[in-house]
């Protein structure tokens, strides 16, 4: 019985704790801030006290998990709204670099040294500073470099060119299932699908892992499932 009251309490702590996740938005999958980084450890911490509760005294840590997820997304909805808030609860971003100058005291309030800022540099594909005009920490820990404009890489508008305006690949096919939606949205049915998968070879579409439609180009691109296993690990 004690195990049982285990798995329902676990349960219960991962539905309430992906429930406030949704609540407070898909921002803190992608960058995360310094409230929302402290706001997922906290709610973290008291799911996983919750999942170790019996299921008579869940109801705590339960209203503790909702009022913070309450209060976290009152506070995430306010920084949208207040710039000032936004600045208090989220930071600002930091200049480290420009025009040839490390700027110390703005790494020492970034809590970086040149060893971790020069890395920072090298992961963002810049290996020379000679080559860098400015650059920032962002509130989410993110740098943004800027490099100079003779180092940075030419653009169909330097070569006075005007290519047409690519678009996204819609997906018709993903892991062996037709998105009708997607193939609406593409002005193509079903049928038209079928014909041109058979016309070029693919008769059975359960072994097509992806396919996407390039409109302009009236051209499917398939990828198809690859059964075997590759153990060789080129970066060992």
């Amino acid at each position: 019985m004690e195990y049982l009251n285990i798995v329902i309490s676990s349960l219960i702590s991962l539905a309430a704790l992906f429930m406030f996740t949704k609540l407070i938005g898909n921002r803190q999958m992608y960058q995360v801030s310094m409230f929302d980084y402290v706001s997922s450890i906290t709610l973290g911490s008291i799911a996983g006290e919750l999942a170790v509760q019996s299921t008579e005294s869940i109801l705590k840590p339960l209203i503790s998990m909702a009022v913070f997820g309450i209060i976290a997304y009152i506070i995430s909805y306010i920084t949208c709204k207040s710039i000032v808030l936004r600045r208090f609860f989220e930071g600002k971003a930091i200049l480290l670099y420009q025009d040839g100058q490390i700027y110390e005291k703005n790494l020492l309030k970034a809590k970086l040294d040149v060893d971790e800022f020069l890395s920072l540099c090298r992961i963002n594909g810049y290996f020379d500073l000679s080559e860098v005009h400015t650059v920032y920490l962002e509130a989410n820990g993110n740098l943004s470099v800027l490099p100079l404009s003779k180092h940075r890489p030419a653009t169909p508008n330097d070569h006075g060119l005007n290519p047409v305006q690519s678009t996204p690949l819609p997906n018709i096919i993903i892991d062996g299932k037709i998105m009708h939606y997607n193939l609406r949205l593409a002005g193509r049915d079903e049928k038209w699908l079928l014909n041109r998968l058979k016309a070029s070879g693919h008769n059975d579409i359960s072994e097509i892992m992806l396919a996407t439609y390039d409109a302009p180009k009236d051209k499917i691109n398939i990828y198809k499932k690859y059964h075997k296993k590759d153990l060789r690990d080129i970066f060992e």
